[in-house]
Order: structure tokens, then C-alpha cells, then sequence
């Protein structure tokens, strides 16, 4: 009998103890955001750390930063000539409200069918513990082929906000050839998914001045430039007709698509109809040129996310703001920047903004684009596993958002991260009644098992 299938009979045999283990950690509520919860996510590091313990890895330890603990754990036992490889993951959840639309209570898993209904169901302390299961089966049973680290942190639902010192702090402990983070997910029940990318992040505030205080409309109106109009006019002249984002040099550095990966996004089961059904728009929006998939994985944006000016109340009130403000985010690709896309609005805002108004540009938060190669040995490894489980090649996707780890990771270490995970998009992430497809579970603890004896 071959190692894989060993570690896969202990994988079966051991089904109902995984599934009742992940209800226990399911228990605690580790909402990370919130003060009178400090305790539990300090439980959800402890239940963590035991786990680790529990089937023989090394060094365990539940590590301070300036917020919640990291866990860390390693086993090295297969020596210096194999690679090592690192297993990301978060242990804290999103609160609960609004708790009356949920169906059961979030912090007691209950099976329906198919799901298990509890808060952190999804993201991510059922893909966490798919991981945790997956190596338990190995070490178990043959003995792991690569080395391992275990970094689970518990501050991701509220920005990884100390991860980035704590991993330039320990930059030698955590030292790796890759990182399986399956923080992320796949697009249906049958379509296995490997997320190659991630945009990075630009969060500015923009704010504009005119009068030292608010005026009377009628009194002042038509000699005062109104700073709303003024923010309104600067925010539209952002972008042209066809999408295209007008900040001087945003596309300079914008790494093109090659005809690989072109193919890989026509390829992904996104189409049109489906977007304006989810969304509600009466139709789809932005460069022309490009597949929907295309724009949201690989095409940097601008995007408005608030406004604020003048009087919003009931009723009426006329008057002219002495100021207005608006959020802006722009999600960058390879190889763009924070830093340049800050001086880039800037530079925009010189060359447009009025000299009746006064401006300012605050900018609030910065994370940087990721993306891995589809022909490096982790993806290689993984892509045959979830072939191996599901019958099918898997989906190679580019993700919109922003993960923090996967760019410390890079910065810091050296090490690609290898994005992807079971949970669904109708998994109700973040929302009540929060859930996760147990036969798509077990298959991707199947599948990481397969994973790591595939990697080489």
C-alpha cells in the first residue's frame, strides 16, 4: 500500500472524530474586534496549540504581538534536502449581528444536510482544521516528505494588524520554500479552484475646503465655489467614459497578460448574465477590452467608497459646505505600487483641483499585489491533488481583494503563498448563518493530503 493511501484510510476512519473536533473549536467565540471577547480568542490559540501537540509537532508555541497571539508549531523531521513548507492560517471570526436572522445559535455547529451552520464555519476554522487533519493523517501514518511550519494568526477579521512586525521580528523561525494559505475558496461544488493572485490596495481620503464654515446658500451661492461640486467634479474627472482610470503614469508599470493567462480567465465559469443577477446592476460597466474576469483579477481600479458634505437630515436645509470629503481605493496588480499611485493622485489632483478650493490627501492604508507563478512546484502539487479528488483541472483565478499575510509573506520571507481552500461563494461569509459543504470538506482534506506528498 503507497504512503497516500495509508494517510487517505486514516483520513476515512477517522471522519466522525474531525467533524466533532471541528464543532468543539467552532464553540469558542473568537471575534477578534471585539474587547469583551479577548479571552475566547486567547481559547481559540490555546485549542489550536493543543491541536498541533496533539499529533507531534515540534515546538509549539503560542507567541505574543502586540494584539493576539500567533501560534506557531514545526516539524523538521524530513530534513535539510526537503523543502519546507508553511501552513497559513487565522483562528479569529467576524461578529455575529445581526443575531436574529440567524437559525441556530452561531456558536453551537449544527448540521443541516449537507452544511454545518456556525459562525467561522467557512473562514476559516473549517479550512483551518482541513489543514490540521490533513498533516495529522501523514504524521500519523508514514511521516511527512517536507518539513512544516504552522503560523495561524488572530487578528485577520480585524486587518492582521501586528502580523507584519511579528513575522520581520521571527524572520528566521518562519523561514520557508512556500505557503499553503487556504484563506480563500472555490467558485462551485465542482470547480476546484487554485487563486494565483491578489490585488493590492491603495485607501486614500480626499478632502476639499472651501469657506471657513458653512454658508447661507442663497446669500453666497454662485460667487462661492461649493466644495462638494468642486469634490464631485474632481472624483468624476477620475476616470474616462470607457473606464479607463485618468490618474498621470496609473498604467505605467500595469504587468500585461499574457496569452496563458488570457486563457485561463476565459476559461473561468464568470459570465455576464450571472453578474447582473448577483449584483442587481441593469448592466455590466468598464473597459471594454477586457472579460469581466480579467478586470476584477488582473486590471487595476478606482473606486468611490463614501461621500460626505453639507446637510444630509430630513428636511430641508440650504446651505453651502464649508467642506466635503470622499473615500477612494484603488486595487493595484503587478507591478504597481502604493507609494506611486499616492503620488500619482496627487500629481492629479495638482493638475485639476480649482484655485477657488483648498484640498487635502490623507492616505489611510496600503497592502501590495501578489501573484505566483502556475508553473512553480507548490501550484504544480496542488493542481495534481484537487485533479486527483475532483475528476478535473482545477480553475486558476485572480482574486479582487487583499489578503495581508500573503504580502508580508512575500516582503519579509521570500516565500509565495499558494492561495486556495473549500469554502463556497453562497457559504454566507461574514453573514448570518454562516455555513460549509461537509462533503466538500472532506474532499479537500483528501486533497491537501495529496497535496503534500506531491510536493517536491
Amino acid at each position: 500500500m503507497s504512503d497516500v493511501q495509508k494517510a487517505l484510510d486514516y483520513v476515512r476512519s477517522n471522519g466522525g472524530r474531525y467533524l466533532d473536533e471541528l464543532k468543539e473549536f467552532l464553540a469558542i467565540p473568537s471575534i477578534s474586534t471585539l474587547d469583551e471577547n479577548k479571552g475566547d480568542v486567547q481559547r481559540g490559540a490555546e485549542w489550536v496549540a493543543a491541536q498541533l501537540r496533539s499529533f507531534n509537532m515540534d515546538n509549539v508555541q503560542i507567541m505574543p504581538t502586540g494584539g493576539h497571539p500567533v501560534v506557531y508549531g514545526e516539524w523538521l523531521g524530513a530534513g535539510k534536502s526537503a523543502p519546507t513548507v508553511m501552513i497559513y492560517g487565522h483562528y479569529d471570526v467576524q461578529p455575529v449581528d445581526p443575531l436574529e436572522l440567524w437559525t441556530s445559535d452561531p456558536f453551537k455547529a449544527e448540521v443541516r444536510g449537507d452544511y454545518l451552520f456556525a459562525r467561522g464555519s467557512s473562514d476559516m476554522k473549517g479550512q483551518v482544521v482541513a489543514s490540521l487533519k490533513a498533516v495529522e493523517a501523514i504524521v500519523r501514518t508514514t511521516g511527512s516528505p517536507v518539513n512544516l511550519k504552522w503560523l495561524i494568526e488572530g487578528e485577520e477579521e480585524i486587518g492582521s494588524e501586528h502580523l507584519g512586525n511579528f513575522i520581520k521580528n521571527h524572520k528566521e523561525l518562519l523561514a520557508c520554500d512556500f505557503c499553503l494559505n487556504p484563506d480563500a475558496g472555490m467558485m462551485g461544488t465542482d470547480k476546484p479552484t487554485i487563486t494565483t493572485g491578489l490585488r493590492g490596495l491603495a485607501y486614500f481620503e480626499l478632502k476639499v475646503y472651501g469657506p471657513s464654515k458653512d454658508l447661507h446658500s442663497g446669500l453666497f451661492g454662485g460667487t462661492i465655489h461649493n466644495p462638494a461640486q468642486a469634490l464631485i467634479e474632481l472624483v468624476a474627472g477620475m476616470h474616462a467614459k470607457n473606464g479607463k482610470i485618468t490618474l498621470p503614469g496609473f498604467y505605467d508599470k500595469v504587468r500585461k497578460l499574457n496569452k496563458k493567462e488570457r486563457e485561463d480567465f476565459k476559461r473561468l465559469p464568470i459570465r455576464d448574465k450571472e453578474l447582473i443577477s448577483i449584483t442587481g446592476v441593469p448592466a455590466l460597466w468598464g473597459e471594454p477590452q477586457f472579460i469581466p474576469a480579467e478586470r476584477v483579477g488582473a486590471r487595476p481600479t478606482l473606486e468611490v467608497n463614501g461621500l460626505l458634505s453639507g446637510f444630509t437630515g430630513q428636511g430641508s436645509k440650504t446651505v453651502l459646505p464649508a467642506w466635503a470629503m470622499a473615500k477612494i481605493s484603488c486595487r493595484l496588480v503587478p507591478d504597481q505600487t502604493p507609494e506611486e499611485v499616492y503620488k500619482q493622485m496627487k500629481a492629479y489632483l495638482k493638475q485639476n483641483a480649482p484655485k477657488t478650493i483648498k484640498w487635502e490627501l490623507i492616505n489611510l492604508h496600503n497592502a501590495g499585489a501578489a501573484l505566483v507563478a502556475t508553473d512553480s512546484a507548490g501550484v504544480q502539487a496542488l493542481a495534481q491533488a484537487l485533479e486527483t479528488v475532483w475528476g478535473k483541472r482545477p480553475y486558476y483565478k485572480r482574486e479582487g481583494g487583499s489578503i495581508g499575510s500573503v504580502v508580508l509573506l512575500q516582503k519579509y520571507i521570500g516565500a509565495d503563498s499558494l492561495l486556495t481552500g473549500f469554502g463556497l461563494p453562497d457559504d454566507n461569509v461574514h453573514s448570518p448563518n454562516e455555513r460549509l459543504h461537509l462533503p466538500t470538506w472532506y474532499k479537500g482534506i483528501k486533497a491537501f493530503t495529496h497535496f503534500f506528498y506531491n510536493f517536491k
